[in-house]
């Protein structure tokens, strides 16, 4: 543990040069989607990265845990992809870091899903909003992190068409590879049809407990399927990661020096790292 935070303490991670919009999607609930959203984005935004996260999740989970306003009658990502906001209007600074910004989610959200279906341009209208928003900032955002609900519907459809990269968390257990594929078809097609340039280029895998054989197992398997996409760092089942957001805090926030904490800083530095050589 000592190794590990000066090994994180020492170096400083690069920004990349062009935004990095980030689709974190999985349409399994429960595989820690938010909570990877949240704390990536924390941990980039304490490292110096201007980061932007767009909670997409009716749930409202991630601006829960970044500490942001999204009660009902708070302006939201709502008001932006079915009622043409400009995102700069409903944009938060979170209170976690300086350089950390939210989009709450309200539960109008709920229904938006319907609402879309009679919308003129449905899957683009997040990223329309997004462009315009991140080229009249005066300052650029380094990531931008959207935090999809657990279904395939026209919410992430949104968030695939918006984003470059998509970042798949995948918890180690027994039906972590169940529904992949459906998954992955889906954003082939978003590629084909909607949006050329979006590529799965991360995957995480989650809530690993290494006394268990078959978290092993699932992580072996995982790393033969993806060898060039899942990330060398695994995060923990970790009781720090789950009180965090009753707290109103990312983990990073909560507590810096717990394992979970740890292990979101090492992936953040994965994540950074990999955009640069790219």
């Amino acid at each position: 543990m000592t190794r590990r935070r000066i090994a994180l303490e020492g170096t400083e991670l690069p920004l990349p040069s062009t935004t990095r919009v980030i689709t974190v999607s999985n349409q399994k609930g429960g595989v820690g989607k938010t909570t990877t959203t949240v704390n990536l984005a924390a941990a980039l935004a304490r490292s110096g990265a201007r980061v932007l996260v767009i909670d997409l999740d009716p749930q409202g989970n991630a601006s829960t845990a970044l500490g942001v306003e999204h009660r009902a009658d708070t302006p939201s990502v709502y008001d932006v992809v079915v009622g043409d906001s400009p995102l700069a209007d409903v944009v938060q600074k979170s209170p976690e870091f300086a350089q950390l910004y939210c989009v709450p989610a309200t539960i109008h959200l709920a229904g938006a899903e319907i609402e879309l279906v009679s919308l003129v341009a449905r899957e683009q209208r997040l990223r329309t909003a997004l462009d315009a928003f991140l080229a009249a900032s005066s300052e650029p955002f380094h990531y931008v992190f959207i935090d999809c609900p657990p279904s395939l519907g026209l919410l992430t459809i949104n968030a695939f068409v918006a984003a470059r990269e998509v970042l798949i968390p995948i918890q180690c257990e027994y039906y972590a590879l169940e529904g992949l594929s459906q998954l992955l078809n889906s954003i082939q097609l978003i590629e084909r049809h909607l949006n050329p340039q979006l590529r799965v280029s991360t995957i995480l895998l989650t809530m690993y407990d290494s006394r268990t054989n078959l978290a092993n197992q699932v992580v072996q398997d995982v790393r033969e399927h993806f060898p060039e996409q899942v990330l060398n760092t695994l995060i923990p089942r970790s009781v720090r990661i789950s009180e965090a957001p009753s707290y109103g805090q990312s983990v990073i926030s909560y507590d810096e020096g717990s394992p979970g904490s740890l292990s979101y800083l090492e992936a953040a530095a994965e994540i950074a790292r990999r955009g640069e050589a790219a």
